[in-house]
């Protein structure tokens, strides 16, 4: 059996086996510590930035602080989505993107001038107004694909964060059926790797040869295909299906909630 073959077996069988008891376990516990504030939805979750180091960006969201401030400023990701709502209803596309990649750098000293060299692409206003487009009529994973490698130095880690909060400005507020098409969520390299230890722990569950070469192939840190993207999507949305009916309050039409959790190591499938 080959490599892709292997791929696409343990993929199946990553889709049909989500949280074990453990991990429903240890997220039952965050939810009702640490991470009770999130119990509606991951809105509040912030990040600390500072505006001075973000000064010459342009465009700049109109509603963040001026740049003029030294000190640590906050932003949550409701404000993140407000601010990219507003921008997507002037077809302010790279000021949307701003607002995002803010918010995932926070103090990161080099995400100002990585960003400046993203906005200078002669290829991201078009990339982005038709991510725009094509995430509302088709999706997260039809606006992924024509993202990926679209712009350079905008990969995936960074535009998924533009893709979720621009579908949380179009569609949080309407009843949707998330099962049907799942709402973009953010992927970066903290929650590939969560991803990737529990695939390994998956295909060696089911005697799958190779579990855990296969599984650092798919789940590498970066540079991720659509089709993993919607593994991915699936697989979240799946889970967080699994844990509202666990009986331990999960916010079931929220996955987001899960992908922070993720993201903040709540649960390690390697230990």
């Amino acid at each position: 059996m080959g490599r892709q073959d292997l791929a696409d077996e343990l993929d199946d069988e990553f889709r049909k086996l989500l949280l074990p008891p453990t991990a429903v376990h240890a997220l039952g516990l965050w939810l009702a510590g640490s991470g009770a504030q999130y119990v509606t939805g991951a809105g509040g979750h912030a990040v600390g930035y500072v505006p001075a180091h973000w000064s010459g960006v342009e465009p700049w969201p109109v509603e963040f602080p001026e740049r003029s401030g030294t000190g640590t400023v906050r932003i949550s990701r409701d404000q993140v989505v407000a601010s990219t709502r507003r921008a997507a209803e002037r077809s302010a596309w790279p000021e949307a993107l701003v607002a995002s990649y803010v918010w995932g750098q926070g103090r990161t000293g080099y995400g100002p001038h990585r960003l400046k060299e993203i906005l200078a692409e002669p290829t991201v206003d078009d990339a982005l107004s038709m991510a725009g487009s094509v995430l509302r009529e088709e999706g997260a994973v039809a606006a992924y694909r024509g993202l990926r490698g679209a712009v350079k130095g905008l990969g995936p880690a960074f535009f998924t964060k533009f893709l979720h909060f621009l579908d949380q400005a179009y569609f949080l507020d309407q009843a949707t059926d998330a099962s049907a098409v799942p709402r973009a969520l953010i992927l970066d390299q903290r929650v590939a790797r969560v991803m990737r230890a529990h695939a390994a722990w998956v295909g060696a569950d089911v005697g799958l040869a190779s579990a855990s070469e296969v599984a650092a192939w798919i789940w590498s840190d970066s540079g991720w295909t659509s089709h993993r993207y919607e593994v991915y999507l699936g697989w979240v949305h799946s889970a967080a299906g699994q844990l509202a009916s666990a009986g331990i309050g999960w916010p079931g039409s929220r996955p987001d909630v899960l992908e922070l959790a993720l993201f903040d190591g709540v649960w390690n499938p390697a230990s």
